[in-house]
């Protein structure tokens, strides 16, 4: 697997243009809220649309990025769910980004072609006392009760339940948080946050994405320790 330069997240074949590594890519963020995640893939290049079923996010995010002239175009939000977004039959993405939201997925099997990114908390002990009780109640990085340790899923179990639904995990890497830069970065640990991208093979072809790795991880391709 292709190790790029920088924490780029997706990168499609051909040239890539200065500047906007995603540029010719389709994105959907399932879950986007206020645009945390949306913005800076439009800013990247990418043609994004976020989703969301409420309407008061979305119509923040929709304020927040008019104020941006270089968002206007190529950033779009809806309010909806992910489910009533695919009766719509909508052209497929080349990606979709699931952020935090993996618990709300009633539908795996509603998600479109291509690839399928996901981070989330792993269900650990560890993940419990850094995800609530740090973040929540001493940090106060996000508001107490955000978090449900029982809706947690670790990253074996979401392998099987992505499987299930036709889904091929290509890849799975660890995430941490730092607090006091609040920068996130890649390690090979697991035991908190994770992101994982898989791949779904339609009948139609796929575009050619890959998950674009930080340069800090020691080993490209796969990693399977779940620790």
């Amino acid at each position: 697997m292709a190790v790029p330069r920088g924490d780029n997240l997706l990168n499609v074949h051909g040239v890539r243009q200065l500047g906007k590594p995603l540029a010719g890519l389709r994105i959907l963020d399932v879950g986007c809220g206020g645009g945390v995640l949306s913005e800076p893939l439009g800013r990247l290049g990418a043609d994004v649309l976020g989703i969301d079923p409420v309407e008061d996010s979305v119509r923040t995010a929709e304020l927040h990025s008019s104020y941006d002239p270089d968002l206007r175009e190529g950033v779009r939000y809806q309010a909806c769910t992910l489910e009533e977004f695919a009766e719509e039959e909508i052209e497929g993405f080349h990606a979709v980004v699931a952020s935090e939201v993996v618990e709300h997925l009633a539908d795996l099997d509603a998600f479109p072609g291509g690839s399928l990114f996901i981070t989330t908390l792993n269900k650990t002990n560890v993940s419990y006392v850094f995800g609530i009780v740090a973040a929540e109640q001493l940090l106060r990085i996000v508001p107490s009760g955000t978090h449900d340790w029982e809706k947690f899923i670790s990253p074996e179990d979401l392998e099987r339940l992505l499987e299930s639904f036709g889904f091929y995990v290509e890849a799975i890497r660890g995430m941490i948080y730092n607090p006091l830069t609040g920068a996130w970065s890649w390690q090979k640990s697991m035991a908190i946050n994770y992101a994982l991208h898989a791949i779904i093979r339609k009948e139609e072809p796929q575009p050619d994405v890959v998950w674009a790795e930080s340069e800090n991880l020691d080993e490209p391709g796969r990693d399977t320790s779940y620790s």
